[in-house]
């Protein structure tokens, strides 16, 4: 019809504007009639998905950020160099968001300013909170140069690029600081968690996890992006954070199990309980088949295993967390929790904005590489071939 047609959105456009409708009459109900009035949340549950998901998981699934910069700018890993700013903006969006999660949670979110001034320095919730807020700048300053790049700002681009090694040290301390104290929230319910989970180990197996994501979260971003902007898909690169993945998930792995046996109570993995079955499926998602997917060199070369594995440990990551948060939790005190709709939409919402933001970026700014690495086919399982692989939408 020419110039009288009207703009008609696609399926992601009206999935996401009908996400930010509803979540934002849910908000609107939540900051005027309480927690109560959208949540299952009480005082058995006082945590719910908000955090098991939107906080836990938002931090873990961001880890990629710290891994990769300190690679390519401390170890001088330069072929993760094309890598580095999409993965970047992952993690600034991932804990951006994970900020206006808890705005939603917090009982009194205007009061989140408080570890600003109010320190108590023996609390693990105040070290997280400063953590968080010093990486959320670090990632800032650090996204900052594809910003200064784009307006033609050189000097500023400049300075940027001088401190970056400051920034990447500064990052991956303070990312290893709050990845591992999340797991030491869990530390103050002993006799409440449930012993597949409460381990004094806790803290090292969340970092040891959020490694394991961070690293999965690089090549489900790249798998994404390509289909998304008919990108070539890297794969030579993508098959060396496949190695890194399984290494990552073995040493993951083997801690979590030795673990079970040191506290004695690797049996309760097999027992007919729900905790064991959903211990089985975070073990089966997050460790054993992507480990499968990723043991020899063919199978990381082939992009289709590659992002399998991916998935299922992002999967895995999720499953571990809530079972942390929520499963592990459910027995000793005594009931379910089962998150409201409203919670769910919610979340949703908050997942979507991630995307959106994120292909908005990705189509102004200078985030991926003007020259892209040659890939590599998978037209065989693990066949390696000369001319990169199209990924088209």
């Amino acid at each position: 019809m020419g110039r009288a047609e009207r703009y008609r959105p696609g399926l992601w456009s009206s999935l996401l504007w009908s996400l930010l409708a509803v979540g934002g009459a849910i908000l609107l109900v939540r900051y005027t009639r309480g927690l109560g009035a959208v949540t299952n949340l009480s005082d058995q549950f006082p945590w719910g998905l908000w955090v098991g998901f939107d906080v836990l998981c938002g931090v873990a699934l961001a880890a990629g950020g710290f891994t990769i910069t300190t690679a390519v700018y401390v170890l001088n890993l330069k072929r993760f160099r094309p890598i580095v700013r999409p993965t970047i903006l992952t993690a600034f969006l991932g804990y951006v968001l994970v900020v206006v999660a808890l705005l939603f949670d917090l009982g009194r979110p205007w009061n989140i300013w408080h570890p600003l001034v109010m320190w108590n320095p023996r609390s693990v919730m105040f070290e997280v909170s400063w953590c968080v807020m010093l990486y959320l700048t670090v990632l800032a300053l650090e996204f900052s140069g594809v910003v200064f790049e784009r307006l033609g700002w050189g000097r500023a681009l400049r300075l940027q690029q001088a401190a970056a090694v400051p920034l990447v040290v500064a990052g991956a301390l303070l990312s290893t600081l709050h990845q591992s104290s999340l797991g030491s929230f869990y530390l103050l319910v002993p006799g409440k968690l449930h012993a597949l989970w409460y381990s004094s180990l806790l803290p090292l197996l969340f970092l040891l996890s959020a490694v394991a994501a961070g690293l999965a979260m690089i090549i489900v971003e790249a798998r994404l992006s390509a289909r998304a902007f008919g990108r070539t898909l890297e794969m030579p690169l993508l098959t060396s954070v496949g190695r890194a993945l399984f290494g990552a998930l073995s040493v993951y792995g083997a801690v979590r199990l030795l673990d079970l046996a040191r506290l004695g109570v690797i049996g309760e993995a097999f027992a007919r309980t729900r905790e064991a079955a959903f211990f089985q499926l975070e073990l089966a998602l997050g460790v054993v088949i992507p480990m499968a997917l990723l043991a020899s060199p063919a199978m990381r070369r082939n992009s289709g295993r590659l992002y399998a594995a991916a998935l299922m440990v992002v999967a895995g990551l999720v499953v571990n967390r809530l079972n942390v948060s929520i499963t592990g939790l459910e027995g000793a005190l005594g009931g379910h929790y089962v998150p409201a709709a409203a919670e769910v939409i919610v979340t949703l919402m908050l997942v979507a904005v991630g995307f959106a933001v994120f292909a908005l970026a990705a189509r102004h700014l200078p985030i991926f590489p003007a020259v892209e690495a040659p890939g590599l086919t998978d037209r065989a399982a693990g066949a390696a071939m000369p001319t990169p692989v199209a990924v088209r939408p």
